[in-house]
């Protein structure tokens, strides 16, 4: 049950040549109970029910199958849903800019797993649900490196395209194509637009050699990635691959 106040103002109007004045004559407190005891309104649910239906027929369409549960972890530094949203970050780059080599994003941003089976649009704005814009950075090798110790500091985050090796939240192997970063190259990597501008509080992004901005909604661009898999007759097979590992 919620009370809901109104406060009523009684106006009276005094003309004085061209001008006029408001004066409050009275002030009454009225209360009126709200519950389920209140009847519908049919005309307000007629006038809705069509988009709810449009809606929610969008929202249960069929977009793709995962083989296999993608679950969600806080403790592990690795888990098959990260995967699968940084893997999606870093093919929604290249086709952005083929030059994109990694992708970065963090823990606290994919909102839900995903379920074995069938794949919707809904089940991409649960992964996703904020207004979030995929975000192309060219960072410094020496900026990763800052990048890669918030990483390791806050037991890993979803990456796609290079590998880290963690120990005692410092890293202690970090490889791209099997290299080491070089501190004096550029590199170019793929996140969303809360993180580009410091969210998360993460490190190493404040200072981009170059940024570009796209008005392409993370969860779009899932739903394209999930769409173009089952034009090519695949599955969503995400696998826990070592990209980053906690060594004991």
């Amino acid at each position: 049950m919620r009370n809901v106040h109104f406060l009523s103002i009684f106006i009276i109007v005094l003309l004085a040549g061209c001008k006029s004045t408001y004066l409050a004559r009275e002030n009454r407190l009225m209360t009126y109970t709200i519950n389920s005891d209140l009847p519908e309104d049919t005309a307000i649910v007629n006038y809705y029910s069509p988009f709810k239906k449009t809606m929610e027929g969008e929202m249960n369409r069929q977009i793709g199958i995962s083989e296999k549960f993608l679950n969600k972890s806080r403790s592990e530094p690795e888990f098959l849903i990260g995967n699968f949203f940084a893997d999606a970050l870093l093919e929604i780059g290249k086709k952005i800019d083929p030059a994109v080599e990694i992708s970065f994003s963090t823990k606290g941003g994919i909102r839900s797993e995903l379920k074995q089976g069938a794949v919707t649009v809904g089940s991409m704005f649960e992964l996703m649900p904020f207004e979030n814009t995929i975000t192309l950075l060219d960072i410094s090798g020496s900026d990763l490196l800052v990048l890669a110790d918030f990483i390791a500091n806050t037991g890993g985050q979803p990456i796609g395209g290079f590998t880290m090796k963690i120990k005692d939240n410092q890293v202690i192997t970090i490889r791209l194509n099997g290299k080491a970063i070089d501190p004096a190259k550029s590199y170019k990597l793929v996140t969303y637009d809360y993180l580009a501008n410091g969210g998360d509080n993460v490190k190493g992004l404040s200072t981009p050699l170059k940024r570009i901005n796209t008005s392409i909604l993370v969860r779009e661009g899932l739903i394209n990635y999930v769409e173009q898999l089952t034009k090519e007759n695949k599955k969503i097979n995400t696998q826990l691959d070592g990209r980053i590992s906690i060594i004991q």
